[in-house]
């Protein structure tokens, strides 16, 4: 299994150890990790902006890095679902189509595709699991609680193969925490308010950390925690996954 590692642009400028981790996850599982040298943005800020139609050079590089392999794996599911619903390029069309079809999130592609039931992992703490939006409402990571249906988090099985670890149970476990790519420019108070609302509950369950699929969200959480000289720190679940 050859497995390309797709590293979205702010874990590549300010969360490194979070790509890092992903590689050593993966390999851990025995697959055979590739990285694409020429890789770049994939478009997702043009188009959460509206401004879609300039992602063209974004969705042609994107096509050209990633289309030999088996599978492309991220640590984002922001990310993973931009290209999911919106890698199209006219002249490659067919590439882009198959691209869309391989491309998953990391712990996506850890439950569904490598089916992993055992972890050698130590993460000895209280963790609040935040669920973002795209991954959950979108990637379908976990259930979404207006739905009368059984709960589930792919996220949260894994969680619970890591020795030492305390998945704390939120008030509001499927909230979103005010990030939303530009929405926090645009919107900083309710941005600002939304993320406040989720350290809070975090707070109050006792958690030593935060975790999530997404370091954008946590990295909004982060900017708040630190306001507020807040003990509790963030951590992409690929770092827990890796932890000994």
């Amino acid at each position: 299994m050859k497995v390309a590692l797709f590293v979205p642009c702010y874990v590549d400028q300010f969360y490194p150890q979070v790509a890092i981790a992903t590689l050593e996850v993966l390999e851990k599982q025995g697959v055979t990790v590739v990285y694409p040298a020429r890789q770049t943005c994939c478009g997702q800020p043009m188009a959460n902006s509206g401004f879609e139609h300039l992602a063209t050079g974004c969705n042609e590089n994107f096509v050209e890095n990633f289309a030999d392999c088996d599978y492309i794996v991220s640590p984002s599911g922001s990310c993973v679902l931009h290209i999911k619903d919106h890698l199209h390029v006219e002249s490659a069309e067919e590439k882009a189509a198959s691209i869309r079809r391989r491309t998953y999130e990391l712990v996506e592609f850890l439950t569904d595709i490598v089916q992993v039931k055992t972890l050698t992992s130590r993460f000895p703490h209280r963790v609040g699991l935040h669920q973002s939006c795209h991954g959950q409402r979108g990637l379908k990571l976990s259930q979404m609680s207006e739905l009368v249906a059984p709960p589930f988090s792919k996220t949260g099985q894994l969680l619970g193969l890591v020795e030492g670890l305390e998945l704390v149970q939120l008030n509001r476990a499927d909230e979103c925490c005010g990030f939303g790519g530009t929405f926090c420019v645009a919107e900083e108070a309710v941005s600002v308010k939304m993320g406040k609302d989720r350290v809070a509950d975090h707070e109050a369950q006792g958690a030593a950390f935060i975790t999530g699929n997404d370091m954008s969200c946590l990295m909004h959480l982060e900017g708040i925690l630190r306001r507020q000289n807040s003990p509790m720190k963030v951590v992409h679940v690929a770092e827990i996954l890796n932890a000994w």
